[in-house]
């Protein structure tokens, strides 16, 4: 018998915005020679951003965080308030963490560094599209390290660690690793179970604090108090 035909799986459709006419034109290089991703867009501020948005469909938007007229935190806010499947990457350096932070909380997919190999970024894209979330471990403890805890939470009411009552001990427990940015598979090294465990764990936690994903689940267990911004440690 035949073996029944796969169907090829559609390119991500990817918005590039970024104010820097040679970066945009960098990335679009890079994603237009894979098979799997056709850029579908370029601009160079949040307004614009919006404006194109309104006129094509992207999967993912590569979002630079500082740009002029409407910056990336303002655009990814918009962009994830919207109704449809869009989903937002931030793109980064070290000295706009403060920034990262604000988008991360409005809603963005992850964030991914300028200076990062181009691999490494379309990893994220994929992962992004996929509905996971791009957090990088070791970037994520120097961010939220520094900026948990200081930076404004806007009109929202603040978080209590009563909204964590939800959880079980382990589930606790998970959250607390998820929060220190460890990948799936360190956390199942240190409690002694398997990968697939510790999905379910993971996937548990977000379904019952309503989380879109990882990176809102960092987010909340700093805000909540459950990790220290300090320390790092569990509060």
């Amino acid at each position: 018998m035949a073996e029944p035909e796969t169907q090829p799986q559609e390119a991500t459709r990817v918005l590039l915005v970024d104010d820097q006419e040679l970066v945009r034109t960098g990335f679009r290089m890079v994603l237009d020679s894979q098979p799997d991703m056709r850029v579908v867009g370029e601009a160079g501020d949040g307004v614009r951003a919006l404006e194109l948005l309104e006129t094509v469909e992207a999967d993912v938007v590569v979002l630079d965080v500082r740009m002029p007229r409407m910056d990336g935190v303002e655009a990814a806010r918009r962009i994830c308030a919207a109704d449809g499947d869009t989903r937002v990457l931030i793109l980064t350096t070290f000295d706009l963490d403060e920034y990262v932070y604000a988008a991360l909380r409005a809603g963005a997919g992850g964030f991914f560094l300028k200076d990062a190999p181009a691999a490494d970024l379309l990893s994220a894209i994929r992962a992004v599209r996929s509905g996971d979330a791009v957090v990088a471990p070791s970037a994520t403890r120097r961010l939220l390290d520094r900026f948990a805890g200081q930076l404004p939470s806007g009109d929202d009411a603040p978080v209590s660690h009563a909204s964590l009552e939800v959880l079980t001990p382990r589930e606790r427990e998970v959250l607390v690793l998820i929060a220190r940015g460890r990948s799936n598979t360190e956390i199942a090294e240190h409690l002694y179970v398997s990968g697939a465990t510790v999905k379910t764990h993971v996937r548990r936690i977000l379904t019952k604090l309503d989380l879109r994903d990882r990176v809102q689940a960092v987010v909340l267990a700093y805000e909540t108090g459950l990790v220290d911004a300090g320390s790092g440690g569990a509060g």
